[in-house]
């Protein structure tokens, strides 16, 4: 592992001619690690064009692409010094902040609806009620998982009233439809796809239960490099507005990399995928404090997390300002 070194530059504005030359002493870094994920449409809009490998180039740092194929291969990376900034869901990095993954999250991804419960197309199963003993597959640690926890609490079932069949989210598609599992809490783009290319039903949806999605950075990161963590906010505001500019374009970028059809990623890019709030901010604060009950009442931290104080600890609603435009 290269080693790395504090940056002392002053913060960068999204304008690519103010944006601060990064030094150049013998200890600066030389490699920038970040995910992309099918989930994040944006990033591979980012990948795609290499806005963010143009604009590090003139300081020798290289730029490390990582697949995360769920919220927690992303966050396990970030924990594992793996890479220096992954994306996932809101409630998942709370889940990770929670459990000691040294993370932050200074800018918001997406507000999407990317999940929801899912059953077969012939399925006798009508209603939440009647998921009761049936085995359910669900990628634990992840936006999916945890909106599977909340949707049975709404009709007071819990963990231990399902089988919870713990998958990766596109060996959880392959369940449902092969008949392995009852339902499924699917993930965009393959929950898309298994709609439209399989007749499979959404049993549940609630866009509520949906956290936003969430670029995080390792704090020690951060810390060093805050003027590096701004230019890569700069790139995705690129990207981001690129995307809301041409959605069309995008959802073929989308289609090319997780492998579906440009009806399915229209379907995930058009009517589940919101752009328009990437600035941390009070609302993201409430919401994830809303849905931080379940973290506590299934045990999947210790008892007596401050849950409040941890939200707090990893939404920075300060260090993206003057970096996003409408």
């Amino acid at each position: 592992m290269q080693r790395r070194s504090v940056l002392s530059l002053a913060g960068a504005t999204l304008a690519p001619a103010v944006i601060p030359v990064l030094g150049h002493a013998a200890d600066t870094l030389t490699e920038l690690r970040l995910d992309y994920a099918t989930y994040s449409p944006v990033s591979l809009v980012l990948k795609k064009f290499g806005w963010l490998e143009e604009d590090l180039k003139r300081d020798g740092i290289a730029v490390k692409w990582v697949f995360s194929a769920g919220s927690n291969r992303a966050l396990e990376y970030l924990n594992a010094n793996s890479i220096d900034i992954g994306s996932s869901a809101g409630l998942a990095a709370l889940l990770a902040k929670a459990n000691g993954n040294p993370i932050r999250t200074p800018y918001i991804f997406s507000r999407p609806e990317w999940t929801a419960l899912v059953v077969p197309k012939d399925s006798p199963i009508k209603t939440l009620a009647d998921l009761k003993g049936k085995k359910i597959a669900a990628t634990k640690g992840t936006d999916p998982y945890l909106f599977l926890l909340r949707a049975l609490q709404t009709v007071k079932l819990h963990r231990s009233d399902i089988e919870h069949v713990g998958l990766q989210h596109a060996d959880g598609r392959a369940a449902l439809e092969q008949g392995r599992v009852d339902a499924w809490a699917g993930l965009d783009p393959m929950m898309a796809a298994s709609e439209l290319d399989a007749g499979s039903r959404l049993l549940y949806r609630n866009v509520a239960f949906n956290t936003y999605g969430f670029l995080n950075v390792r704090e020690d990161f951060l810390a060093r490099q805050p003027a590096l963590v701004k230019r890569v906010i700069a790139a995705y505001e690129r990207a981001r507005l690129w995307t809301i500019a041409n959605t069309s374009e995008a959802a073929r970028i989308l289609s090319e990399e997780a492998k579906v059809s440009l009806q399915v990623a229209l379907l995930q890019l058009k009517l589940r995928t919101d752009l328009s709030q990437p600035q941390p901010s009070a609302e993201h604060i409430k919401a994830l404090q809303a849905a931080a009950p379940i973290l506590l009442e299934e045990q999947l931290v210790k008892p007596g997390t401050d849950l409040v104080k941890t939200v707090e600890a990893l939404v920075d609603t300060r260090f993206a300002q003057g970096l996003i435009k409408a």
